[in-house]
């Protein structure tokens, strides 16, 4: 459920507080410059895979503020004075698009009085279409990430702003994005190996909530339902919804019902148990909507693919 007006009570109060900042010395944009710390581009990612991206194709040259921090959910980030200061002074603000920032990033922007470059990463995907669960009007999946084509695709994006942004390094953002597609490009295809592997009819899928479409789509397995049916993680299950679920999954023969790192195991632990399955749920569930804190299985974007693959695959032998 979303708390509109919550979040701009927070931001009003953000903004107060970066004033605040600001006028007892802590620096302006302008008196900052616009270049990073020793000359690097100041670069602002709002998502943890759109960061990993950014990190990767910009190597030395970019000096990267992440807004959302690994295990929690981008619909409902909010923003603090830190990361307002940070996007006035950023000279590219990149994000995943598809409305997955749409609650809080355009008032945050406005606050921030940002006048760089803002790079979508999600203009040239091929969108899949579903529905707002809460309006039952038509909406994108903003889970563009979980097919490795369009990590490519969000990759390229970034590439081309940061050689536009620092021309002078063209020639190093382009090294490192046909570098890093090679990698994206055996990710896919192993992905695909290890999915092929499992009986068709054991390509089932019950997740936390729908997150991946994507993944499903391009590796070809069924999904049967997801413990909050809608692209955010805010809606929730009817009782009705999840006695219909339940049904579904014995109905369906699946094997497994997975959790999300980003997402409290409760509910798919209680679904599972009641259809008799097992759950993959708190600890070693998959990556949905973020990646895992540093030194975990899932920390950059290649590690949390190949780890969610894995234990997909693992739990529905």
């Amino acid at each position: 459920m979303h708390h509109p007006k919550r979040r701009a009570v927070g931001l009003a109060s953000v903004a107060i507080a970066l004033a605040s900042a600001t006028a007892c010395g802590s620096g302006s944009a302008a008196d900052s410059g616009a270049s990073g710390e020793g000359g690097k581009l100041k670069v602002v990612a709002t998502t943890t895979q759109v960061a990993d991206f950014v990190r990767t194709i910009g190597g030395d040259r970019v000096a990267v503020t992440q807004l959302v921090k690994p295990n929690t959910s981008p619909h409902e980030y909010e923003p603090t004075p830190a990361a307002i200061q940070a996007i006035g002074q950023a000279e590219l603000l990149v994000k995943n698009g598809v409305g997955l920032e749409d609650a809080w990033l355009a008032k945050t922007v406005q606050t921030s009085a940002f006048h760089g470059q803002a790079v979508d990463t999600s203009a040239d995907v091929t969108l899949r279409h579903g529905e707002d669960e809460e309006t039952g009007k038509p909406a994108d999946d903003p889970h563009i990430w979980h097919n490795p084509q369009n990590a490519k695709i969000m990759c390229a994006a970034i590439e081309k702003a940061l050689a536009k942004a620092d021309p002078a390094h063209t020639a190093d953002y382009e090294q490192r994005f046909t570098d890093y597609a090679a990698k994206l490009d055996a990710l896919d295809k192993d992905i695909e190996r290890q999915i092929n592997s499992l009986p068709e009819e054991g390509r089932k899928l019950v997740t936390n909530h729908d997150a991946f479409g994507y993944y499903i789509d391009r590796y070809r397995l069924t999904f049967v339902g997801s413990v909050i049916p809608d692209f955010s993680d805010q809606a929730e299950l009817s009782g009705t919804q999840l006695d219909n679920l339940v049904k579904k999954i014995k109905d369906e023969k699946v094997k497994a019902v997975f959790g999300e790192s980003s997402l409290p195991p409760k509910t798919a632990q209680t679904i599972a148990a009641e259809a008799g399955v097992k759950v993959v749920a708190g600890d070693g569930s998959l990556y949905g909507d973020s990646l895992g804190p540093d030194g975990s299985a899932g920390d950059t974007y290649l590690k949390s693919e190949a780890f969610n693959t894995k234990t997909i695959v693992d739990a529905l032998k």
